[in-house]
């Protein structure tokens, strides 16, 4: 009976854990800032993490699948690239070839994970290395500026007060949450996920699902890409840099295991403005800058302990 009652409360634990963590923060940092419940605030947090949310999106499909990506930072980079590069010519169609860099990309290390039986870190950390070093090729450490104002104005604008880009993440958080709920495609992933093995014997074509959650991961990428340099007006060598943490600490800390089998875009985007606040609130406090590295490792380190299914998992090494 007591060990029926453990189980059931560490459920309820790991579900409640990102709702309980953002009342808690939000009650710590109006506590040291007035300024941080404002209203002007809360959209300067909204837009900060567009990007973020943008990303995060594609790195729920493969953590739920059971696998990770950790060159997201180096495709947003590159796509960011792409996007000033072309911007000059395309004008707001420079999402067109921004996609497509960050699409090849996925797809280059969904083939190495699934026809190449590379492991998900190792491939995406060759990769990570590689996308960033033709960004430094190119760029040969400067930044490219982007010209064109119309592109600023069309995906960093306001309407009725709300960023563009604001409402272009939203957008496709609500196009994710369809086909993670609503499509055979997001059973699938959430079926690899939950045992690969068994889902090769139900007939699921998992080398093709693998790849393309993979290339929608790169698409997704491609699209925060471009509306970081949106922001910024210029592609920088180091954009995007470290990125992959705040994405994977996002759907973590959303309550997405890393074991896979389960996930909810809605718990991503909690996670996500976990931490984006958490930054913010950090910086309106004045916590030095390299000890919010420390604390956001912290972070994902206690979501991991939390929201692991050490069940599944059977022997830890």
């Amino acid at each position: 009976m007591r060990d029926a009652r453990s189980i059931v409360l560490v459920d309820l634990l790991r579900r409640s854990f990102p709702f309980l963590f953002l009342v808690v923060l939000i009650a710590v940092f109006s506590a040291f800032s007035s300024r941080f419940l404002s209203f002007d605030n809360l959209m300067t947090v909204l837009e900060q993490g567009t990007v973020l949310l943008v990303a995060s999106l594609g790195m729920t499909f493969i953590i739920m699948a059971g696998s990770i990506d950790i060159s997201v930072g180096s495709i947003v980079g590159i796509a960011a690239l792409v996007a000033a590069v072309t911007a000059g010519k395309l004008g707001v169609w420079a999402i067109v070839p921004a996609v497509m860099i960050g699409a090849a990309c996925g797809t280059i290390n969904g083939l190495l994970l699934a026809l190449g039986k590379v492991p998900s870190f190792i491939a995406t950390m060759g990769t990570m290395v590689v996308y960033r070093g033709f960004v430094l090729l190119f760029t040969r450490g400067a930044p490219v500026s982007i010209e064109d104002d119309g592109f600023m104005a069309s995906y960093s604008g306001y309407s009725m007060g709300i960023s563009h880009a604001v409402i272009v993440g939203l957008a496709l958080a609500l196009v994710a949450w369809v086909i993670i709920n609503y499509t055979v495609f997001g059973r699938e992933v959430r079926a690899i996920g939950g045992g690969e093995r068994v889902s090769i014997l139900t007939g699921i074509a998992v080398t093709r699902v693998k790849i393309c959650m993979y290339v929608l991961l790169g698409a997704l990428c491609g699209i925060a890409g471009l509306l970081q340099g949106a922001r910024t007006m210029a592609a920088s060598a180091q954009l995007g840099a470290g990125l992959e943490l705040d994405v994977i600490a996002a759907v973590v800390v959303g309550g997405t295991p890393l074991t896979g089998g389960l996930g909810s875009i809605v718990n991503t985007m909690l996670g996500v403005l976990i931490i984006t606040l958490l930054s913010n609130g950090m910086n309106m406090t004045g916590v030095d800058p390299y000890l919010q590295s420390i604390i956001k490792g912290i972070v994902l380190i206690c979501a991991v302990f939390i929201t692991i299914d050490r069940k599944k998992i059977g022997i830890i090494k």
